[in-house]
């Protein structure tokens, strides 16, 4: 037996060892191999093998002591978890053999996580789960995880929205706190604000919404003036009943927004709130923030003002039916309306053909796409897909919200000095060089433009609308732009052409423009607001995307079934996008999307990234090009559609 002396020796030993050794803080990156890397914080990647990998999971804060193999090639020895992210997850539930796994739905995560006896929940192989992990592997390479609820298998209808809210940790149910408030809102609630505000329920209101829309936040009017016209811009205004700082404006903050999953959506708001009280109901008096506007002859916005109001919309008008009336269809509907309503929708018609004839010449108009509708039946799978096409009616709409979230824009940029604000950079930094050579080599007649400076790349993109030519400028430019960003201070949207831009025009459906309304709101009763911190808007963003992955998953995974019912057919489609490896084809008919490997095209192709063209000596292929393709595989694991090109 050692004695004390001893032990203290080897133990100071071991404190010098680790004092004088030299570790480096990173993070773990995992590829689809079992090996990984690990990101140190210098910014290198360091090999992390296979032993080592086994100790860690993808995301995790570790530190390493660097070595060298036989080879002389440097990998990393993990010497301490920091920190894991990860803590709850989604995945299938696998029995092998004697055992039971999860297998995690993690970007990265590409082992099967053991799921002892009692943590089963009675989950039955092929189930869908909701997951916590219980043991890190960190120090024998055996992680554990419990079933925490089972959300179901491939026959229970609806699995795809269950599965994406927990995947992307969305929270269906309402906190009680937060329905204690909303439950107390009632129609004495309006009357007790009514009388602060300006009152303008003699203006013919309608509202123009999709026939089924019941949280309709905004209404419009607009009357001859002059030369021009006036224009009113209602908007539902929540935050005059919603208790500011309290649990259900809180529940509205971390839900951020209205998730639209096919066939069905989780509200911002209480329903009672959203498609009652606040909404714009026709022949109800409701609350509203109010944009008026002159516009003039040639569209130009003039003189605005931003106040709060009481309205009682006339109407509630789809957008089939309004296109109708822009085009002399007037129906039986439309027909009894009173003549004042009547004679402000046809100003509403002049003014947004007028509003967007401005924004052809002076900004930038997004090229109409068409969009479509997933029809679901009574197992919740996909029964149809709906193609549609932009009306007359839709584009009212748009120039109406536009031209509103402008002066908003500019309103807090001028009164308040900041805001929430929506910036876009245009091109991305490092694409602009490609722009360059492609307009030096390709356009000659535009290689004098600026593609980096906010007006170079709006007159780029106004000339690449009337080219002629195979190379598809407009579309080539546009795959390399940047993301919006929020922003607490106003700058240009390169985008859209405008020299700032915010949207206020769906409190009922948005964070984001609900929390414009208090910052105007604010403004208008206190001539200040206070600025918002960089961690709202930063955590706004967050689960703004989150609540965009989660519809996006859950619609991807109904489209992989949907799209096997088409094998063997020809199947026509537009290229969409194009890399290296391939390119991506949406179908025509239904707007599903998959890719088309370059592994699986005769020869080799080149890919340019100056043209974003694939090619080869015998073909190419390249934006907006019409083809041809066949299904050839679904990964329905990770989404994902494989299409074959034949013509």
């Amino acid at each position: 037996m050692l004695n004390a002396d001893v032990l203290q020796q080897l133990r100071q030993l071991k404190a010098d060892i680790k004092a004088n050794k030299e570790v480096y803080p990173g993070t773990v990156k995992a590829t689809q191999g079992r090996f990984g890397f690990v990101t140190l914080d210098d910014g290198r990647d360091i090999y992390l093998p296979q032993e080592q990998m086994q100790r860690v999971l993808p995301g995790d804060r570790i530190e390493v002591t660097l070595q060298e193999d036989a080879s002389g090639k440097t990998f990393a020895e993990v010497d301490a978890l920091k920190a894991s992210s990860l803590t709850t997850f989604v995945g299938r539930y696998l029995v092998k053999g004697n055992g039971h796994f999860a297998v995690p739905d993690v970007p990265g995560l590409n082992r099967w996580l053991f799921i002892p006896p009692k943590k089963r929940q009675q989950a039955k192989s092929g189930d869908y789960l909701y997951c916590r992990l219980t043991q890190h592997p960190f120090r024998d390479g055996n992680p554990q995880v419990e079933v925490l609820k089972v959300l179901g298998n491939d026959e229970t209808p609806g699995i795809e929205r269950a599965y994406a809210m927990c995947k992307f940790n969305l929270v269906e149910q309402w906190p009680e706190a937060a329905l204690k408030e909303a439950r107390a809102l009632t129609a004495d609630s309006l009357a007790t604000a009514a009388p602060e505000r300006r009152d303008m329920r003699d203006r013919a209101f309608v509202t123009i919404d999709a026939a089924t829309t019941l949280d309709m936040d905004d209404a419009l009017h607009a009357e001859k003036d002059g030369d021009g016209w006036r224009l009113w811009v209602a908007i539902a205004d929540p935050t005059a009943l919603v208790a500011d700082g309290g649990a259900l404006e809180q529940a509205a903050r971390e839900r951020a927004t209205t998730v639209y999953f096919p066939g069905d959506i989780r509200p911002m708001l209480p329903d009672n709130v959203s498609t009652q009280l606040c909404s714009l109901v026709a022949g109800e008096d409701r609350l509203a923030l109010i944009c008026e506007i002159q516009v003039g002859a040639d569209g130009t916005l003039g003189d605005y003002e931003l106040y709060e109001a009481l309205i009682h919309s006339r109407a509630k008008l789809s957008y089939e039916q309004v296109a109708s009336f822009l085009d002399s269809k007037v129906d039986e509907a439309l027909a009894a309306l009173d003549d004042s309503t009547l004679n402000g929708l046809h100003n509403l018609g002049e003014l947004a053909q007028t509003l967007r004839r401005w924004r052809e010449s002076h900004a930038l108009l997004t090229e109409d796409r068409v969009d479509y509708r997933l029809r679901l039946d009574d197992k919740r799978k996909i029964r149809c897909i709906d193609r549609l096409v932009a009306t007359p009616a839709h584009r009212l709409v748009e120039e109406c919200m536009v031209a509103a979230n402008r002066c908003a824009a500019d309103f807090l940029g001028k009164r308040a000095g900041h805001g929430l604000f929506i910036t876009h950079a245009g091109l991305r930094k490092e694409r602009v060089e490609n722009v360059r050579k492609l307009l030096e080599d390709k356009f000659p007649a535009l290689a004098e433009l600026d593609p980096s400076t906010p007006e170079g790349f709006a007159t780029l993109l106004r000339n690449a609308n009337g080219l002629k030519d195979p190379l598809p400028l407009r579309s080539i430019v546009t795959r390399q732009l940047e993301r919006a960003e929020l922003s607490s201070q106003p700058a240009p949207h390169q985008g859209m052409g405008l020299s700032a831009y915010t949207t206020f025009t769906s409190p009922l459906r948005k964070y984001l423009d609900f929390c414009i309304h208090r910052l105007i709101r604010e403004v208008l009763r206190k001539g200040e607001a206070k600025p918002l911190d960089a961690a709202v808007l930063s955590d706004l963003q967050q689960r703004q995307a989150q609540a965009r992955a989660a519809a996006n998953d859950a619609e991807q995974w109904l489209k992989c079934q949907y799209i096997q019912q088409f094998r063997d057919q020809d199947l026509s489609g537009t290229i969409v996008r194009t890399l290296p490896a391939g390119f991506t084809v949406r179908l025509d008919e239904t707007g599903i999307e998959g890719f088309v490997s370059s592994k699986d095209l005769e020869g080799k192709y080149a890919f340019d990234p100056v043209t974003l063209t694939l090619s080869n000596t015998e073909r190419s292929f390249t934006l907006e090009q019409p083809v041809t393709v066949k299904l050839a595989d679904v990964d329905a694991q990770r989404r994902q559609i494989r299409f074959q090109w034949i013509a």
